[in-house]
């Protein structure tokens, strides 16, 4: 899995993730891979190994704080899927944010995840 962020200077990160998977729904649609390597910092492992929540199915309501379903681990250092803010903002962790790169008090302009068949 390949995951590229922009920021709204226009910068670029990434960061890459092997064995990528994610199990099925009876499973709560896990999130599981091994080695990290990029340039953005490693704010997915944090993740690894936890169920994707939503707003009404996450025992711990980081959904509902953050503002986006994702793979919440008490809760997050990174969440793509939070709300979309104008990059530096006052509120904690509740934008599109990838810690390890920008922090909590930023917001991503753009994301992308993208997945190979191996």
């Amino acid at each position: 899995m390949r995951i590229e962020l922009e920021d709204f200077d226009g910068n670029h990160r990434y960061a890459e993730y092997t064995h990528f998977s994610i199990s099925d729904e009876s499973s709560g649609f896990k999130l599981k891979f091994s080695t990290y390597t990029g340039d953005a910092g490693d704010a997915l492992t944090y993740h690894n190994g936890q169920m994707f929540s939503t707003k009404d199915k996450h025992k711990m309501k980081c959904a509902q704080d953050y503002k986006g379903a994702w793979w919440y681990n008490a809760c997050h250092s990174s969440n793509l899927n939070g709300l979309y803010l104008n990059g530096t903002h006052t509120t904690f962790a509740d934008g599109v944010n990838w810690k390890e790169w920008k922090g909590h008090h930023y917001s991503l302009k753009s994301t992308r995840m993208m997945f190979r068949k191996a």
